[in-house]
C-alpha cells in the first residue's frame, strides 16, 4: 500500500502554444508515505467498520441483472454508511463530511476496495456534484442539497453530453431561455448515468446563443420530476440500461437554481470534470489487483493443451504484464493525489490516469478471456460460469471505459496541449 521514499517531481503546466519541451521544474520533494500514528488509527477504524458491516450477500447481488433491484440494495448500503458517518468523508465538516485529508481519502478508498464493499448508490452526487456545489454553490444551495446527497435521500445525475456535443462539450445546444424568474429549458442530453434513478440533475445549458463557444453557458440544478423531463433508457451491450437519454421540453427551472454565475457555466462544468478524472477512479487499482489475483487463481484450474493455463508461457507473460500495469496505475494515482495535496486542485494527472485505467482494463479483460477460454463467455445464470458470470460482464462493460468520463482521444488532446505545449487540435 505504501512506497517509502517515493520521489515526486511536479511540473508547472505550460500555457497552450508553448514550444514543445518547455517545462519548469519545481524542487524534488521526498514523500514519506508511511502512515502516521493518526493515520494508522484512522485506517484501523475504517477497516474495523468495514469488517463488521460489509453485507455478506454483496457477491451475489453484484451480478444481479436487475439494475433497479441492485440500485435499491446500494441505496440501503449508503444509508447504513451514512449513519456511521462514512459517506463523503472528504467533504468539509460543516457540510456533513469528516474533513478527511488526502491521505485519509486514499486509506478509505483502498480499505473499501480491499473489503470488497459495495459502492455507494449516489456515486455522481458524492464524487462530482456535491464537491461542485461546495466549490461554486451559494449558502442556500449548500444547505438545501448537500445533506441529502450524503444520505442518499436524493440521487443525482449529470446532464452534459448531447448527440452532437459529447467529446466537444462546449458545442452543446440545449437552450436555457430566461422567462421572468425561471429559465425555460429545451433540448436533449445523452449517455446519462443514473438518469432513471435520479431526483436531480446538474445540467449545462446555453443561455446566450450569440456568445462565443465556451461562453454563454450556465449550470442549472434541475428537479427530474419537473413537467417536461422525459428519461428514456439506452440498451447496452451488457443487456443493462445503465445509460439514458433525457429530453427537456419547456422545463421551468427557478433562477435560484443557477450554480455559479449565469454565462460562466464552463468553469463550473470543468470543475466537475476535474473531480471526475482526478480522484473518481482512485480505488480502481485495488479492485484491479484483486481481479488479477483471482484470475491467477483461476489460471491454475483452467486447462490449456492438457495442462493448467498458468503453465502456458505466453499467458504467464501477459499476466505479468497486467501486474506491472496495475502497479504503474497505483504509482500514478499517488502522483495525482500528491498534486491535490500541494495545490488543492486535481491536475493533468487525472487525464493521464483516465487513459491508463480505461485502456488497462480493456487489455486486462482481454487477457482474462484468453485465460478462461469458453468459460469466460458464460454469463450470469450459466451452470459453469466462473464467479457468477462476472468475467463475461466485465469484458463487455470495458468497451465503454474509453468513452465515459472523457474519451481517450480528448484526454490525449488535454495532455498534448496543457502538459506538452503542443498546438491545439481544431
Amino acid at each position: 500500500m505504501r512506497l517509502l521514499g517515493f520521489m515526486y517531481r511536479s511540473y508547472t503546466i505550460p500555457p497552450a502554444g508553448t514550444p514543445l519541451g518547455y517545462h519548469e521544474t519545481l524542487p524534488v520533494t521526498a514523500m514519506d508515505l508511511n502512515l502516521t500514528p493518526q493515520e494508522q488509527q484512522f485506517r484501523d477504524e475504517v477497516r474495523a467498520w468495514f469488517t463488521a458491516n460489509v453485507p455478506k450477500d454483496w457477491p451475489q447481488m453484484r451480478t444481479n441483472p436487475n439494475v433497479q433491484e441492485r440500485f435499491r440494495y446500494l441505496r440501503e448500503w449508503q444509508k447504513k454508511a451514512f449513519a456511521g458517518k462514512w459517506v463523503g468523508i472528504h467533504w468539509p465538516k460543516e457540510y456533513g463530511g469528516r474533513g478527511a485529508s488526502t491521505m485519509e481519502q486514499v486509506i478509505f478508498i483502498e480499505e473499501m476496495a480491499r473489503a470488497e464493499a459495495p459502492p455507494f448508490a449516489n456515486t455522481l452526487g458524492l464524487g462530482l456534484i456535491g464537491p461542485t456545489i461546495i466549490a461554486f454553490g451559494n449558502d442556500a444551495q449548500k444547505s438545501r442539497y448537500l445533506s441529502k446527497i450524503l444520505s442518499g435521500e436524493e440521487i443525482w445525475c449529470q446532464g452534459f453530453s448531447e448527440p452532437n456535443a459529447g467529446s466537444d462539450l462546449a458545442a452543446l445546444r440545449t437552450e436555457g431561455r430566461l422567462d421572468g424568474d425561471h429559465f425555460v429549458v429545451n433540448g436533449q442530453k445523452v449517455w446519462n448515468s443514473y438518469g432513471w434513478a435520479a431526483d436531480w440533475c446538474e445540467l449545462v445549458v446555453r443561455t446566450d446563443p450569440q456568445s462565443e463557444k465556451h461562453k454563454g453557458l450556465t449550470v442549472l440544478l434541475v428537479d427530474m420530476k419537473s413537467p417536461g423531463v422525459d428519461v428514456r433508457p439506452l440498451k447496452q451491450i451488457t443487456g443493462e440500461s445503465e445509460f439514458n437519454e433525457i429530453f427537456f421540453r419547456d422545463v421551468r427551472v427557478p433562477v435560484e437554481n443557477v450554480v455559479g454565475k449565469v454565462g460562466e457555466g464552463w468553469s463550473v462544468a470543468i470543475g466537475t470534470l476535474m473531480h471526475e478524472r482526478g480522484t473518481f477512479g482512485a480505488g480502481l487499482q485495488v479492485s484491479y489487483r484483486r481481479s488479477l489475483n483471482r484470475l491467477i487463481e483461476l489460471s491454475h484450474q483452467v486447462e490449456r493443451n492438457g495442462a493448467p493455463a498458468s503453465q502456458d508461457p505466453v499467458l504467464r507473460q501477459k499476466l505479468a504484464q497486467s501486474y506491472i500495469e496495475i502497479e504503474l496505475m497505483r504509482l500514478n494515482q499517488m502522483r495525482a493525489f500528491s498534486r491535490i495535496s500541494h495545490s488543492g486542485v486535481p491536475g493533468a494527472e487525472g487525464s493521464i490516469q483516465k487513459i491508463w485505467w480505461s485502456e488497462l482494463n480493456q487489455r486486462f479483460q482481454q487477457v482474462a478471456q484468453e485465460v478462461l477460454g469458453p468459460y469466460g463467455l458464460l454469463e450470469s445464470g450459466a451452470e459453469d460460469a466462473f464467479d457468477g458470470g462476472l468475467w463475461a460482464y466485465g469484458y463487455l462493460r470495458t468497451r465503454g471505459n474509453t468513452i465515459e468520463a472523457g474519451t481517450s482521444e480528448i484526454q490525449r488532446n488535454i495532455i498534448g496541449e496543457r502538459v506538452l505545449g503542443l498546438p491545439k487540435s481544431y
